[in-house]
């Protein structure tokens, strides 16, 4: 058996000899054993032959005597003939069995030839089987995941087109489509069709692009082209409108109208009457969430076929649907849906129902916030992302800057780039961009991309934004360079300009070289193409010199620009160039063109000025109208940014976070009541403005209106000829107290009205004189502020001018009453009150729902009539109500006080105690600072327990209630003393115990003391106490705490009435904590007043391997001694250290075991000293020392030579090494091929 070693090929096939390498080694044995035999035969013939002839000799010498010579003479010559003969025979054998011999040799020899000849190719074949095999098991196993990998639904790059042609033409209704596997393309009516069975219509589908050819048909219809695969599907329609040259004999007709699609292209001739039922309002909302804009509404008449046209506007631009937006609009309600928030969303959403009745529209604002950054302080994301001037490996890309009030300002920008239908995102710059544009290049031909932008500052990077649309990097002006060219007849062709060119090799220079674009970081030049430029592919290359230098430098020698743009970087600033071009094809380079003027990098647009001056005007209850002057150096504006800040505070928060292009702005979300100041800045590619100046503090309160309708007019007396007239106030005054009302009349039937008061009555009852006795009359009421006259109330019910025979009201009093409660469509409930008092709590009512009330007056007579019913009475707490709040003053005074944020100039508080408003100044006081009020009790007794009530005027019904009452009230006991923080204690640097507490207020009288373990202590060298009334503060500090500090401390507060007292237990584990901590600040603060080390010994590996010692040293001088130790032995070095610097560090160039060890480093002088200690030891398996450290991949080798290991061991070192780096690089070629093999 051949001790060879076997071919892994020989393994997998066993019919292969496995010592055919022997094949010839054996041929030439055998040869050799053959020549053998051959030499051995003929000698033993020659011996043979030498015997017989001897024989022959001694017979004829023994019959010599008898035998004559002619004889013997004979006898010899036919012996020598016989011999000769003999011989002549063997020769001839001998050379047959040579040439036998030779003529098998050579056979053989060809054969072996032939064999191995056939062996090695069938062992190429094999070989080549066994790789291809393992490449298809390899890409079978990566098959899957790549497929994944690149694996995309259906996304329609360019959609169906609609047309109108005349009758009997044909149209091709085309549109592309990408995606993995490739989709299947489906062309169909939107109605029932079959295009299989319509002999005038094909369907064709190759390279992504598909086409319906539609032919000689006469009829309009709506058709749909879906695209599927097995990740999804998606579809596109277009309408094909068919007209008829016939005039106006045939009726418009919308038959081919399909059922379900919206007809907003389509006028609606019908008059619509749309009347809003609910609508949407101002909304916050933060980025990536969802948000629905609902309108109810009731459109007349309510036709199914034929609907009012809705709209939706963004600022004045007209929203379309998308990914992001979905809109809805049927079933009385149109809706605007968004699935993930953007600040690109932010605006102003005005929602329009058109028809020829005219337009009814309804407007809100939606603001959406930044989400929470990645990186704490980082910026926000860009926003409203834009591409322009897309070519064929060129596309500037534009963006907004984010709003940057609460973080630090952006430095710069980072542009990424992918391609549709991948997740790849590639960054496009590679320092950040510090304007809000960026020209991309590199892009390839054909190919669609979208973009995104990331803003940075000093805390980091930002979200990215939303990406772009889709753009393809294609030539627009190819399609210019399509000509018609009319043949006979009404045919025509459509071919390139550079057909009409001739014969063109070279092209010519580009022309019309400018700098379209100028910035500080670069410059992008445009140019028109050549002309002739011929039917070859075009490139160019651009050259840049310095002005005056005489010298051309080649800017994209590497990559050839095939779109007539290109930016060019890193031109040095302060510096002129000048510029041209040079176009190329396969033929060769053309003459450059004419060069540019000189062009210098720099900003042509600076950083807009600040705006002018910032007013503030009351709007609503929770917003303000800002309105400012533009800048007076406004270039490129983007738009604005709004802050705002509560007055008396520093934190300024935006109110918008997209910038608004006007200079006023409804800053919305605002706390009623609260003060405001509000500054503006301007925006621009460049960056922002400074701030505006501040405007004036502005409160948040609704504007002055004119007051509401007054209502409930009643007739209080009548003689006969003057009729007494009462009436209630306005619910809403419109911010500005009333100042009288205007009453007019008119009898029944008559359509004029008469003033009755030529001067506004003060009062809420008049008195009208001058009637007609027996006839009906009607009254209104207008009240009248500063603002002006508002709205009259609905005229009175019919009152008849006759005299009363009955008692005038109010003359007796009834024991009792009988109040009854109603709700919407329920009877009414009533129940008998004991006492004579005018209020009752109505229980056991439903909450949500709505109440009136009337009351009837009870006697021994009877029931009397009912009241007028109350104003509705919705049970439920508004939201944000604020409750009455009870508490202690530093005088010990107890009060209730109660904060109303909705009040207006013409509000006022209302006291009340059992429902009875309070009028005793000797038990109450009643203070009212802005929107504050509080109800002292004076000398609080058991007599004040009991409900206590206020209301402001002039608002949405603002009331609140509070209840006094003996069980459990904590009010009535002795007031404390409220604290900010309890009792304390803290660590000083010098291993001192700060013990503190903080008080909310203390009056300059206040008293305290500090009691340790049952045991005042007083202020001394060893409890120094001290108290800061001003901010509340006391404070006791031990300059040395020890063990018998142990136990509970006390403090104790006395402020006039009012105590406080705070106990911190200090025993055990929380004592030992203390005391070790303050011991250990203690021993630090008395090492550092002698030379230490700041930096305790560690080891680091430098670059050439070497292990490195290294520590810090601090508060040294002259006189300090620094020894390195290694075991307690002094360990000498060649250079001693130096300890200005600071840092002292030991070399051990090779460590092996002899370095294991303890090493310790010294500090001493007259002051004190320090040490540190590291061990270094090699037990267990341990990495080598360099290993345990980031070490290029290219030093490793190095490092290996130079760490001392044994020869064996750097041998198995390099060869680990070398078989990682073989790996990879096997590994990545196979990778590639494979990545090639997939693409062909």
């Amino acid at each position: 058996m051949s001790l060879v070693a076997v071919p892994f090929y020989q393994k997998r096939h066993r019919h292969f000899d496995q010592s055919y390498r022997n094949i010839q080694t054996r041929y030439l044995l055998d040869e050799y054993a053959s020549k053998k035999r051959a030499s051995t035969q003929a000698s033993s013939q020659k011996s043979l032959s030498q015997r017989s002839s001897s024989q022959r000799a001694s017979s004829q010498t023994s019959l010599g005597g008898t035998t004559c010579r002619v004889c013997a003479k004979r006898v010899s010559t036919q012996e020598e003939e016989e011999q000769e003969n003999r011989s002549r025979y063997q020769s001839l054998v001998a050379a047959y069995g040579e040439a036998k011999r030779q003529r098998f040799l050579s056979e053989l020899a060809h054969m072996e030839e032939n064999v191995h000849l056939a062996r090695s190719q069938a062992r190429d074949k094999l070989d080549k089987y066994a790789i291809q095999q393992m490449m298809e098991d390899k890409l079978a196993w990566e098959r899957h995941t790549f497929e994944e990998r690149i694996s995309r639904a259906p996304e329609i790059l360019v959609r169906l087109r609609s047309h109108t042609v005349w009758e009997r033409m044909s149209v091709t209704l085309c549109f592309t489509v990408q995606g993995f596997p490739t989709p299947v393309v489906q062309c169909s009516l939107l109605l029932a069709w079959d295009p299989a069975g319509e002999p005038g219509r094909a369907v064709e589908s190759a390279f992504g692009t598909g086409s319906l050819s539609l032919r000689n048909f006469d009829d309009t219809a709506t058709y749909s082209a879906v695209a599927t695969n097995a990740h999804g599907q998606v579809s596109t329609n277009a309408a094909v409108v068919v007209r008829r040259f016939r005039g106006d004999e045939e009726p418009f007709r919308s038959v081919g109208l399909p059922i379900g699609l919206p007809l907003s292209s389509v006028i609606p001739y019908t008059h619509f009457d749309v009347q809003f039922l609910e609508k949407f309002g101002v909304t916050f909302r933060r980025e990536g969430e969802t948000v629905t804009l609902k309108c109810t509404m009731l459109v007349t008449p309510d036709l199914k076929r034929v609907q009012p046209r809705a709209e939706w506007y963004r600022d004045d631009v007209l929203v379309k649907e998308s990914k992001w937006t979905k809109m809805f609009f049927g079933e009385g309600q149109a809706s605007l849906s968004f699935s993930h928030l953007h600040k690109d969303d932010e605006g102003l959403y005005t929602l329009r129902i058109v028809s020829r009745g005219g337009v009814s529209d309804h407007s809100a604002f939606l603001f959406v916030r930044d989400a929470d950054p990645l990186v704490t302080g980082a910026p926000g994301a860009p926003m409203d992302l834009q591409c322009h001037d897309a070519n064929r490996d060129y596309v500037i890309v534009t963006w907004k800057p984010p709003n940057t009030t609460t973080e630090s300002p952006v430095m710069g920008y980072f542009v990424d780039r992918c391609e549709v239908g991948t997740n790849n995102w590639v960054q496009c710059n590679d320092a950040p961009v510090k304007i809000c544009k960026y020209p991309v290049t590199g892009l390839f031909e054909g190919r669609s991309y979208i973009f995104r932008v990331r803003a940075v500052n000093s805390a980091g990077i930002s979200r990215p934004s939303r990406v772009s649309d889709a753009v393809a990097a294609l030539d627009p002006l190819d399609l210019r360079r399509l000509q018609a060219v009319h043949l006979e007849g009404e045919k025509e062709i459509v071919i390139y300009q550079d057909d009409l060119e001739g014969d063109v090799q070279v092209p010519g220079p580009p022309t019309n070289v400018h700098a379209s674009e100028i910035s500080r970081n670069y410059v992008v030049l445009s140019w028109e193409p050549p002309t002739p430029r011929g039917k070859d592919p075009l490139m160019y290359f651009i050259e840049k010199s310095v002005v005056g230098s005489g010298s051309w430098q080649r800017v994209n020698a590497q990559t050839a620009v095939r779109s007539p743009r290109y930016a060019v970087f890193d031109l040095m600033e302060g510096k002129s160039y000048v510029f041209r071009v040079l176009s190329a094809n396969q033929h060769g380079l053309s003459e450059p063109s004419e060069m540019t003027s000189p062009i210098e990098a720099q900003d042509v647009t600076v950083v807009p000025s600040a705006p002018g001056r910032v007013l503030a005007s009351r709007n609503t209850k929770t917003s303000v109208v800002v309105q400012w002057d533009r800048p007076k150096h406004e270039e490129d504006l983007l738009g604005y940014y709004v802050d705002c800040c509560v007055a008396g505070t520093n934190h300024w928060e935006p109110c918008n976070h997209k910038p608004i292009g006007y200079n006023r702005f409804v800053v919305h979300g605002l706390t009623t009541g609260e003060q405001y100041i509000f500054r503006v800045k301007a925006v621009n590619a460049v960056g922002m403005s400074e701030n505006s100046q501040e405007s004036d503090v502005i409160k948040v309160q609704a504007a002055l209106t004119v007051p509401s309708h007054p209502y409930g007019i009643t007739l209080l007396n009548c003689d006969g000829h003057s009729m007494t007239l009462g009436w209630k106030v306005p619910k809403f005054s419109g911010g500005s107290p009333i100042l009288g009302y205007y009453l007019d009349k008119r009898e029944v039937h008559h359509e004029n009205w008469h003033e009755v008061n030529s001067s506004p009555s003060k009062q809420t009852i008049l008195t009208v004189d001058g009637l007609t006795e027996g006839s009906l009359y009607e009254f209104k009421i207008a009240a009248v502020n500063l603002a002006g006259i508002g709205e009259p109330s609905d005229p009175s019910e019919h009152f008849k001018c006759e005299a009363w025979t009955m008692p005038e009201p109010g003359e007796s009093l009834p024991p009792g009453h009988l109040p009854s409660s109603t709700q919407a469509g329920w009877e009414g409930a009533s129940v008998t009150v004991a006492q004579a008092s005018p209020a009752f709590t109505v229980c056991d009512l439903q909450q949500g729902k709505t109440y009136v009330f009337r009351v009837r007056a009870v006697n021994a007579n009877g029931v009397g009539k009912p009241s007028d019913m109350s104003e509705p009475v919705l049970v439920e707490a508004r939201p944000g109500t604020k409750e009455i709040s009870a508490g202690v003053d530093e005088q010990g005074n107890i009060y209730l006080a109660f904060d109303c944020q909705e009040m207006t100039d013409a509000s006022q508080f209302t006291w009340c105690k059992s429902y009875e408003e309070i009028a005793d100044d000797e038990r109450f006081k009643i203070e009212t600072v802005g929107d504050h009020s509080k109800l002292y009790l004076k000398n609080p007794d058991k007599e004040d327990l009991g409900t206590y009530s206020v209301s402001v005027s002039d608002t949405d019904g603002v009331s609140s209630s509070f209840v006094l009452d003996p069980e459990g009230n904590i009010y009535m006991a002795e007031p404390s003393i409220p604290l900010k923080s309890e009792l304390a204690y803290e660590i000083f640097d010098k291993g001192q115990v700060r013990f503190w507490l903080q008080a909310e207020h203390l009056s300059p009288d206040a008293s305290y003391r500090f009691i340790i373990n049952d045991r005042e202590v007083s202020d001394s060298e060893i409890h120094r106490i001290k108290c800061d009334k001003a901010t509340g503060i006391i404070e006791m500090v031990m300059d040395r705490f020890t063990i018998d500090n142990e136990g509970t401390y006390t403090v104790q507060i006395h402020d006039g009435k009012a105590k406080s007292q705070s106990s911190l237990v200090l025993i055990g584990d929380a004592f030992r904590t203390v005391l070790e901590e303050a011991e250990f600040q203690r021993k630090e603060f008395l090492r550092k007043q002698g030379p230490h080390f700041a930096e305790y010994l560690h080891w680091d590996v430098t670059e050439e391997c070497e292990v490195r010692l290294v520590c810090k040293v601090a508060n040294t001088k002259k006189e300090t001694v620094f020894k390195w130790l290694k075991d307690d032995v002094l360990y000498e070095t060649e250079t001693s250290p130096d300890l200005e610097r600071g840092t002292c560090q030991l070399l051990i160039p090779k460590l092996s075991k002899k370095d294991h060890g303890e090493y310790k480093a010294t500090l001493k002088d007259d002051r004190g000293q320090d040490a540190s200690i590291l061990e270094i030891a090699g037990k267990g398996k341990r990495k080598p020392l360099f290993c345990q450290q980031e070490i290029p991949f290219t030093n490793r080798m190095r490092c290996v030579l130079k760490a001392g290991l044994p020869l064996a061991s750097a041998i198995a070192h390099l060869v680990s090494l070398a078989a990682t780096l073989y790996k990879k690089i096997y590994l990545f070629f196979g990778c590639l091929q494979s990545f090639f093999t997939v693409l062909e």
